[in-house]
Parts: C-alpha cells; sequence; structure tokens
C-alpha cells in the first residue's frame, strides 16, 4: 500500500533547513541509541543548508555520531576535490558531526565511470544485513530539480525503469557535468522516510507534478516513496504559496 505523502511548508528557505535538521535529529538520536542508523544526502544548496544547520544545533549532543552512516544518492564523476562534487561544500559540516562515517563514490582519479558505481554498490551491500542489497535508509533526503528530477535520475531517461539495480552510471546527464553515479528508484523506495526538500519558485511546477502524481517518465520526483513516511519540505516559494 503506498505511504501517504505528507506536506511541510516553511517561510524561507532558512526555516526550512531547520525544520528539516530537527527532524532529523529526532530520527537519529532514539535510533542510534540501539544500532547503527543509515541516512542518504543530497546534493544542492538545501542539502548543504540542512548540514550547516545540523552541525551548530543545540541539540547536537543527543545523537551517537558514530553509529551514523553518511551516503550520497548521487555524485558528480569528477574529481573527488572538485567544487562540482556534491559532498564538497558540505565537507566542514560533516566533519562536525564527530564520528560519523560518510561514503561517497570514487571520483575519476580512482577508476572508471562503470567501476565507481559498481564499487558504490559493493560497498552499499557491505554495510547491508545480509542477502539484502542495501540498508534500508532510516531518512533519505532528496533534491528536486525545476523538471521535477531527483538524485540523478532525470525525466525521459533510461534509468528511471530501473528495477533491480541499486547503483547506476549515468552518461550524457542533462545536467552538467555529463557523468554521475546515482541511486536507483528500488533503493530509494526501499527507504524508511523519504524526505525531499525543495526551495524557491522555480521548483514550484515541479511540486505541482509531485502533487498530480505524474507518471515517472514525466516527474521520477512524484514516484518516490518511503515505506514508512514520505515528506515534502517545501519553502513557501516552492509550495507555491
Amino acid at each position: 500500500m503506498s505511504v501517504a505523502r505528507e506536506e511541510v511548508t516553511a517561510a524561507s528557505k532558512n526555516a526550512l533547513a531547520a525544520v528539516a535538521a530537527s527532524r532529523l535529529l529526532d530520527v537519529l538520536a532514539p535510533a542510534t541509541a540501539e544500532r547503527d542508523a543509515h541516512v542518504s544526502l543530497t546534493g544542492g544548496s538545501m542539502g548543504s543548508a540542512v548540514l550547516d544547520v545540523l552541525a551548530a544545533h543545540d541539540r547536537r549532543a543527543e545523537v551517537d555520531w558514530s553509529r551514523v552512516h553518511f551516503w550520497y544518492s548521487d555524485e558528480r564523476f569528477v574529481e573527488r576535490d572538485s567544487d562540482e562534487r556534491n559532498i564538497t561544500p558540505a565537507r566542514a559540516a560533516l566533519a562536525a558531526l564527530t564520528g560519523a562515517r560518510v561514503h561517497e563514490p570514487w571520483g575519476t582519479e580512482d577508476g572508471t565511470l562503470d567501476d565507481a558505481a559498481a564499487a558504490y554498490a559493493a560497498e552499499l551491500a557491505d554495510a547491508a544485513p545480509a542477502g539484502l542489497p542495501a540498508p534500508a535508509f532510516d531518512v533519505l533526503f532528496l533534491g528536486v530539480g525545476p523538471d521535477a528530477h531527483v538524485a540523478s535520475l532525470f525525466p525521459g531517461r533510461d534509468e528511471i525503469l530501473e528495477s533491480a539495480a541499486t547503483v547506476l552510471p549515468v552518461r550524457n546527464s542533462p545536467k552538467p557535468p555529463p557523468e554521475r553515479v546515482t541511486f536507483t528508484l528500488p533503493i530509494i523506495n526501499g527507504a524508511e522516510r523519504v524526505w525531499m526538500v525543495v526551495a524557491g519558485a522555480d521548483k514550484a511546477e515541479a511540486v505541482v507534478k509531485i502533487r498530480e502524481n505524474a507518471a515517472p517518465q514525466l516527474a521520477p520526483a512524484a514516484q518516490v516513496r518511503g515505506t514508512l513516511e514520505t515528506v515534502l519540505f517545501l519553502d513557501e516559494a516552492a509550495a507555491g504559496a
């Protein structure tokens, strides 16, 4: 049965980041008291904004960060220290979460694009319960593009149709840089909580497509669902308020 999608609206981008960060702490504090937790991060300005709030949060000590695994749902296949990497603007915030384990796909200096996708898939499998291809993420953050793409799953592309693999290489991406590594819908929709964090008037049309549950080839973002909850975090501009 499909999980109903919840909407949370905040007045501004900064307020939205604060709401999402606080809610993440609500999940991670009890989880890490008992076990390791897995969180999938997103790039873009909102992904970095949430991490910046988290790193400075007065409730940060409630979480045992040594039990938190951070992953990226997609990454640009460029050099590891490139400014084009999703992780680059977030490195300082992640380092402030002392003990957290950060997983990221290979860069170009590590091997080929195909090898990078295979290595990331293998790393996910190593972190998963026996016999499963990936951990069930406690929270999987996604940004949403103006075209309603998520991760590096773009409208009209074959990657959105993948039903088995957890990770794919992407070539000739419609958004530069052209080569990427991305999670697929099976791993995204295997997460317990899928949280889309969306800000800006340029995203309002994509939000409409999500609300209308548009077809996957038109709006990949409309097809993502968590097994426990699916939340669309919006600032007022993206919400069309």
